[in-house]
């Protein structure tokens, strides 16, 4: 039985996703358990639908094979594929247009969303969040995705939606504003 290649964990994102472009397709595994939860949990936050996340996040791991020719190791890997995720995303929104995410049901996408609390209290505040980013618009709820969820950096996120990051940070300001009013107006309720 071969040993398990211990220096492809040394290696870089950027190193391994080199070396699928060079042909070693092998090592897209490598970046497939490094990154599928990350882009599933994106995926899920943007869909609200545990499915279409599992499919999607599929897909954006068969374009990173298709395109690996066109990956620029001058950029971060990580970039790449959140642009990767964001394209399947957009492409499958503009095939759903009836299923817009600003109407998405609370109840499936807690059904959808891992590692949520199960006390009552927390549950009620989890969907009130949701129903709350929810009616972001869009370009607010993919940077409250990216940012708060996850945990990218002002300066990659600008990176991959072509920004400053003076105008990141911004956004991301008036997002979270717009947030708390949803929310606050949902506990009115």
């Amino acid at each position: 039985m071969p040993k398990p290649d211990k220096s492809i964990d040394l290696m870089s994102d950027e190193q391994i996703m080199e070396a699928v472009k060079n042909g070693n397709l092998q090592q897209a595994s490598v970046l497939f358990d490094r990154f599928h939860k990350r882009i599933f949990n994106f995926l899920a936050r943007m869909t609200g639908e545990r499915e279409a996340a599992e499919d999607l996040t599929q897909n954006v791991f068969l374009r990173m094979l298709k395109y690996r020719h066109s990956y620029n190791p001058e950029m971060k890997f990580q970039s790449w594929i959140y642009q990767m995720a964001r394209n399947a995303f957009a492409d499958h929104y503009q095939k759903q247009k009836q299923l817009k995410p600003a109407n998405m049901e609370v109840e499936k996408l807690h059904e959808s969303l891992p590692d949520l609390s199960e006390a009552l209290e927390q549950e009620e505040t989890e969907k009130r969040l949701i129903r709350a980013l929810a009616r972001l618009p869009d370009d607010y709820r993919e940077l409250l995705v990216l940012t708060r969820f996850q945990h990218l950096k002002y300066e990659e996120v600008a990176g991959f939606l072509n920004m400053t990051v003076a105008n990141v940070k911004v956004k991301v300001h008036r997002a979270i504003g717009q947030l708390r009013e949803n929310y606050f107006e949902l506990e009115n309720v």
